[in-house]
């Protein structure tokens, strides 16, 4: 584009650029401005914000107006955004999940793509007139599902029903199967399908996820303990990870998409939800990578092919209704045979129907390699458009009835998100990886996380200065909390005495948690952690906890909880449970509860009290000695060992845990919390229990 000016200095005229925009910059803003605006149309409209990219790219794209080129560098970008797409998928499946009742999973994962696939590729083949590859490609795109109505049913807080989990462990099929049968279909479609081929894609997918899941995990968890402080680095080695597991898959002559969903699944544990990293990965492939994926699809629609025959229209009724039969079929299998109620079936329908990520990205690859025409594209965007509907509508109405059905679940009156104080000081270990911790705690971010550095008068000098220095210092916490997207809010005390200053400020924020670092050094007169966080526990009822953090947190390898004789009368007891059971799920790491001197058996009943629901392993200890011992033996460096202690002299209480965090501090994983429960106040702490 060239700009012309006048002779006279004050008058500027701009030319006109030439149709289709190829200037690059014209094209990154328009494309910018629709990213920004699309999904906000379309939202208004009850729909999600993915198809108003889409349509927008058909509107402006070679098949609508002709208004933008589809030009090289979006192409480009729109292989990159793919390629992310398919890494958060399997970064954002849920595998605790599946671990919890892996035959459901199986079950429905296996029904609900076996069905539509095997009786789909017929029909498509018969009443379409598609080859036998474009016909088993086709049916491998509405066989999949994605989780389209996930908000409603965690709206209505039946995430942990046996259905819906079982349908959460299902994708972890349906969308490995459907990427599994575009890589063998796509290579059949260049040399033809053979015995040969099928064989030789097995062995290329056996060999990309055993050397994906063998190398990554290792590597991921050595990189993020020596470098989790630099936070770019952190993306950038993702980045690296999951693009370099694509360019394997296509080495390997399979999707490279496959690759970069294999990558996900193997950084799925070291990368836990409401971590700063979960949210920099959000951010980055919602604001720019996927959304260009979605314009380069728009943009390879065709609305004239709509209207210049009815070819789109029976493609787009034939797999809607073919989809629709078979996955209510298949819902109605399962729930048959698992003995699952109707409602319990309907919503297992209504999230099994839901299409976008997978669907896109399959029929994308099978237009560019020549298998589907633009009736196809376009029939399967209309079909996105129908299950953007009916998907929702379908899991809203049944899932209203089974959440009316069920009794009252845990927590339905106990605070989700409690307000935690963490105090920081220049002495405590670790800083980063505490704020890290504290969001694992938190749940719907409602409230901030107040930060708090005590100034001592007497040894600063200069009082002013040493406030803006530590204000200096809690700004970079702050800055972590932001990319998590939770408030972070510093708060400065100037006291003589550290303590007071801390009871005080979690006073007046109305704090319901502290969470205290620790250097695990001994002092003078201390007795337990030291003079400081001893005061902490003298002055206040609130439950304070105590971490001594050796390694980044969403690194953990499994979780040991031990419990003292006794600990389950403490009043604050449920409390300590449901914080402990909500880090377990965050982290998904395994939960091994060790019970010195008490009942394993009456322990795991008392944990089924509180929510969520999570598979653990229950252990009776006769002494100290043996948990000295098994810790010794069995726990590693990345594991995370957690104790419910109460305070010297409350119920609970034993004199081997006044010397516990100094023997913690001398093993392996030199990572431990421990948690000192709330005093007096036993009423709140029966709010966690699931029944009352």
């Amino acid at each position: 584009m060239q700009f012309a000016w006048s002779a006279a200095p004050s008058v500027v005229a701009v030319a006109i650029p030439d149709l289709p925009l190829e200037e690059p910059v014209l094209v990154f803003t328009l494309a910018l401005a629709i990213f920004l605006v699309g999904p906000l149309l379309v939202r208004r409209l009850g729909q999600p914000g993915i198809i108003g990219i889409v349509l927008f790219g058909a509107l402006l794209g070679p098949g609508g107006t002709g208004l933008v080129a589809h030009s090289d560098a979006i192409v480009l970008l729109g292989e990159v955004g793919l390629i992310y797409l398919l890494f958060t998928v399997g970064l954002e499946l849920d595998l605790r999940q599946f671990a919890e009742d892996p035959g459901s999973a199986a079950l429905f994962g296996l029904v609900s793509f076996g069905l539509p696939f095997v009786v789909g590729t017929a029909v498509v083949v018969v009443l379409l007139d598609l080859s036998l590859l474009a016909g088993l490609l086709l049916a491998a795109v509405f066989a999949s599902h994605t989780l389209l109505a996930y908000p409603i049913v965690n709206q209505y807080d039946i995430t942990g029903n046996r259905a819906v989990t079982a349908v959460f462990g299902g994708i972890l099929f349906t969308d490995t199967l459907a990427l599994f049968v575009l890589a063998l279909v796509r290579s059949a479609a260049e040399t033809g399908l053979t015995a040969g081929v099928v064989v030789g894609k097995v062995l290329a997918l056996v060999a990309l996820l055993a050397g994906v899941w063998v190398v990554v995990p290792p590597i991921a968890r050595r990189f993020f303990q020596n470098f989790s402080e630099e936070s770019y680095f952190e993306f950038l080695f993702v980045a690296v990870v999951f693009f370099g597991a694509a360019s394997v898959a296509t080495l390997l002559d399979i999707a490279p998409i496959l690759g970069a969903f294999v990558a996900g699944l193997a950084l799925n544990r070291l990368i836990p939800e409401g971590g700063t990293l979960l949210s920099r990965i959000e951010f980055a492939g919602n604001a720019f990578f996927v959304p260009f994926f979605l314009l380069h699809v728009g943009m390879l629609v065709d609305a004239t092919v709509i209207f210049r025959g009815r070819r789109t229209l029976e493609v787009a009724a034939v797999i809607v209704v073919v989809m629709v039969a078979l996955k209510w079929l298949a819902a109605w299998f399962v729930a048959r045979v698992k003995g699952y109620t109707a409602d319990e079936r309907d919503v297992m329908f209504g999230l099994s129907i839901g299409q976008a990520a997978a669907a896109l990205a399959i029929t994308l690859i099978g237009y560019d390699v020549g298998l589907f025409d633009a009736a196809i594209l376009n029939a399967v965007v209309l079909m996105l458009l129908v299950t953007a509907v009916a998907s929702p509508w379908m899991t809203k109405r049944a899932g209203q009835r089974l959440a009316l059905a069920d009794d009252v679940e845990p927590g339905d009156d106990a605070p989700a998100d409690p307000r935690i104080l963490l105090p920081v000081s220049h002495a405590a270990d670790r800083q980063r990886h505490l704020l890290e911790l504290a969001l694992l705690f938190k749940d719907e971010r409602e409230r901030p996380i107040h930060t708090l550095t005590v100034v001592r008068p007497d040894r600063s000098g200069d009082p002013d200065r040493a406030v803006d220095e530590a204000y200096d210092d809690l700004e970079e916490l702050t800055a972590v909390g932001s990319e998590a997207e939770v408030l972070v809010d510093p708060e400065i005390r100037v006291d003589h005495n550290p303590a007071s200053g801390i009871v005080r400020g979690a006073l007046e924020v109305q704090a319901d948690l502290l969470l205290l670092g620790w250097d695990a050094q001994r002092s003078l007169g201390q007795r337990l952690f030291g003079s400081v966080i001893d005061q902490v526990l003298e002055r206040t009822t609130d439950p304070v906890v105590v971490a001594r953090l050796g390694h980044p947190v969403n690194t953990t390898d499994r979780l040991f909880v031990v419990l003292p004789e006794g600990i389950d009368h403490h009043e604050g007891f449920f409390e300590s449970v449901a914080l402990l059971k909500r880090l377990a799920d965050r982290l998904g790491a395994p939960l091994t509860v060790l019970a010195v001197g008490g009942s394993a058996h009456q322990y795991e009943r008392l944990f089924g009290l509180v929510e969520p629901e999570l598979d653990a392993e229950f252990r009776d200890l006769n002494s100290w000695r043996a948990l000295h011992s098994i810790l010794g033996d069995e726990a590693t460096a990345d594991d995370l060992v957690s104790v419910i202690s109460s305070r010297p002299g409350s119920v609970g209480w034993h004199d081997e845990l006044r010397e516990l965090p100094y023997r913690l501090a001398s093993l392996p994983p030199e990572s431990f919390v421990l948690f000192h429960p709330r005093e007096d106040d036993p009423e709140y702490d029966r709010q966690f229990l699931r029944f009352k």
